[in-house]
C-alpha cells in the first residue's frame, strides 16, 4: 500500500508540508509533533460551511475527516499558553538581536573607596561578563583616588546588568551608570557644580561634604545665609557632577534633588540663585 501524506502548516496562508499517514489511514500526533514542536492537534476550514473544524483524536492518534484528508491544509493546534511562550521567546529573540547590535560605552563607576585598584574593578566587573577597560580616576599630583572610575564591556547586555543595581565593591556601595551626554571639541567645558535642593536647616556643610565625597573629590560646598532651602556642591571632576543631575538622594533622611548648577539662557530663578552663590564667594 502507497504512503499517504496529509499537508499541514503552522498557519492557513503558509506553505504546507507533508505529514506521513498510518496504514490504517490514521496520523500520530507524535509525527506531527516531530515537525511542529509543541503541537496539540489539527483543524482544517470546511469547504462547505467555511468555518473551521476540529481533526478528531483519541488517545494521540488523528482520525480522518468523513471524506478522508484528501487535499485539504490542515493547520496545528498549540496550547495558548504554549504559543504565548513562543511568541514571548520570538520576541526575545529579536530584542536580544537588537541589543546585539547596539554598542556598548565607558560606564561611570561612583563612590569607589580610595583604596580600589583598576585590578580590583576588572575582577569585580569580570563577573558580569568580558570586561575591555577599567580606569580609576587619580589625581595627577598625588596619585590617590578620586573615589571614581570607568569600566567598558564587549557586550551590551553585560552593560545593562551592570547599570540596573547597585553594587558592593571593596565593602562599599557604588553606583554605575552612562555619563551625561559626551562633551563634543566645540562644547564648553560642563560645570563641576551641582544645586542641591529641598535641604533642611539641620544639614550643615560638613554633612553635605561627607556624603558627596562618597561619589568623588568634593573641592567646595557652599549653603546661603539667610537658610533658603538649598546648596551649592561643587567636585573635583565635572563627570561626576553631571552623573549625579536629576538624582534623588537621601540625606540625613530627607529626600534632596540634585540638579545643574549651570541654569538654561533665561532661566531668571536660577540667575539669582547663582548670583547669592557668586556674592556670597566675592565673585562678583
Amino acid at each position: 500500500m502507497a504512503e499517504v501524506y496529509i499537508r499541514v502548516a503552522e498557519e492557513e496562508n503558509e506553505e504546507p508540508m507533508e505529514i506521513p499517514s498510518e496504514d490504517d489511514g490514521t496520523v500520530l500526533l507524535s509525527t506531527v509533533a516531530a515537525q511542529f514542536p509543541g503541537a496539540c492537534g489539527l483543524r482544517f476550514r470546511s469547504p462547505v460551511s467555511q468555518c473551521m473544524r476540529g481533526v478528531r483524536l483519541v488517545e494521540g492518534i488523528l482520525h480522518a475527516p468523513e471524506n478522508g484528508w484528501g487535499n485539504i491544509v490542515f493547520v496545528v493546534n498549540y496550547p495558548k499558553d504554549n504559543k504565548r511562550k513562543m511568541d514571548e521567546i520570538d520576541a526575545s529573540s529579536a530584542v536580544k538581536m537588537k541589543r546585539g547590535d547596539m554598542k556598548t560605552s565607558d560606564l561611570i563607576v561612583l563612590g569607589l573607596p580610595w583604596k580600589t585598584s583598576e585590578q580590583d574593578l576588572k575582577d569585580y566587573f569580570s563577573t558580569f561578563g568580558e570586561v575591555i577597560m577599567v580606569q580609576v580616576k587619580r589625581d595627577a599630583k598625588t596619585g590617590n583616588s578620586k573615589g571614581f572610575g570607568f569600566v567598558r564591556f564587549t557586550e551590551y547586555e553585560s552593560q545593562e546588568k551592570v547599570i540596573s543595581q547597585r553594587h558592593m565593591i571593596d565593602g562599599r556601595w557604588c553606583d554605575c551608570k552612562l555619563p551625561n551626554s559626551k562633551q563634543g571639541p566645540d562644547e564648553p567645558l560642563r560645570s563641576r557644580k551641582v544645586f542641591v535642593g529641598r535641604c533642611t536647616e539641620d544639614m550643615t556643610t560638613d554633612d553635605l561634604r561627607q556624603f558627596f565625597m562618597q561619589y568623588g573629590e568634593v573641592t567646595d560646598v557652599f549653603i546661603p545665609k539667610p537658610f533658603r532651602a538649598f546648596a551649592f556642591v561643587t567636585f573635583g571632576d565635572d563627570q561626576v557632577a553631571q552623573s549625579l543631575c536629576g538624582e534623588d538622594l537621601i540625606i540625613k533622611g530627607v529626600s534632596v534633588h540634585i540638579s545643574n548648577a549651570e541654569p538654561k539662557h533665561g532661566n531668571r530663578q536660577y540667575d539669582h540663585v547663582l548670583y547669592i552663590w557668586k556674592k556670597a564667594k566675592d565673585l562678583v
